[in-house]
């Protein structure tokens, strides 16, 4: 998480206690009797199809969908998923983007190493093929490997080039070293990207950072927060048309359109002023 800002404190009184008593056992039985669920269908789907998932990324969107109903959060979708080869860039505000973005879209996310080792988020990443990569140069040429097998296997990975999260009212520059891979062994003819923003909208008289998970905020916290919250806000996922990889020159070109196209979308849809540069 960016070390930029402080993280607004956690309250909450004796009816947001009953609000997490409540739901907290349901978004259990949902997501690990998912992960469950997941885990037994690979067990077939493994041998059979090897790299190949053509079952289980509907469970864990399925799962996403559940989890997001579960917190009250409301799901808006703006523009069409892509189809056809290629990849997903998004901004990073929160560890609810990866439930958002799941929810209406298959896509296996590539993280960062360290992400594996965090208990119950690593496990379910591990579980739902999710792609974890370091930065050491010397693995380069290797992830780029992994990249390019997963992307001509018909995977959606899906990356968020910040290389960390925000406050949710930021977007920050988009690195443009994971882009690299998009370039290499014939994939820019072959392959799309395509932009997606995630904007989060605070319930009414909250902070409009309510949402986003940066700075030392711990996870355990926010999550009580949200489940202690009885009015939530929504979350809006804009689906950007998709961009030809083969009509850029090079990966930081790419990288400069996509975090052009989800800015615009942060704008679109948080109140005035409330993006910050």
């Amino acid at each position: 998480m960016s070390p930029e800002g402080e993280a607004p404190a956690i309250r909450f009184g004796a009816t947001g206690w009953v609000l997490i008593a409540l739901r907290l056992p349901v978004l259990v039985v949902v997501i690990f009797g998912g992960l469950a669920l997941h885990l037994a269908l690979r067990l077939l789907e493994r041998p059979l199809f090897g790299l190949r998932r053509p079952v289980t990324p509907f469970v864990t969107q399925g799962v996403c969908k559940a989890t997001l109903r579960v917190l009250g959060l409301r799901l808006e979708q703006r523009g069409m998923p892509m189809l056809g080869r290629g990849a997903v860039v998004s901004n990073h505000a929160s560890w609810l983007d990866i439930f958002a973005i799941n929810a209406l879209q298959r896509v296996y996310f590539v993280a960062k190493s360290e992400v594996a080792g965090w208990a119950g988020i690593g496990w379910l990443a591990r579980a739902t093929g999710t792609v974890f990569i370091n930065r050491h140069a010397r693995d380069a040429r290797l992830q780029k490997d992994l990249f390019e097998a997963r992307l001509r296997a018909g995977h959606h990975l899906c990356f968020f080039p910040e290389g960390t999260s925000t406050d949710g009212a930021r977007v920050l520059a988009f690195k443009p070293t994971l882009f690299a891979a998009f370039f290499s062994h014939g994939l820019a003819d072959i392959l799309q990207i395509q932009p997606v923003t995630l904007a989060y909208v605070a319930p009414p008289s909250r902070d409009p950072r309510f949402y986003g998970w940066w700075g030392d905020l711990g996870f355990a916290p926010h999550l009580l927060r949200i489940l202690a919250t009885g009015r939530q806000g929504r979350v809006v996922v804009v689906f950007h048309p998709p961009v030809r990889v083969a009509d850029f020159p090079g990966r930081k070109e790419l990288a400069r359109a996509c975090e052009t196209a989800v800015r615009a979308g942060v704008r679109e849809v948080l109140p005035p002023g409330a993006l910050r540069d």
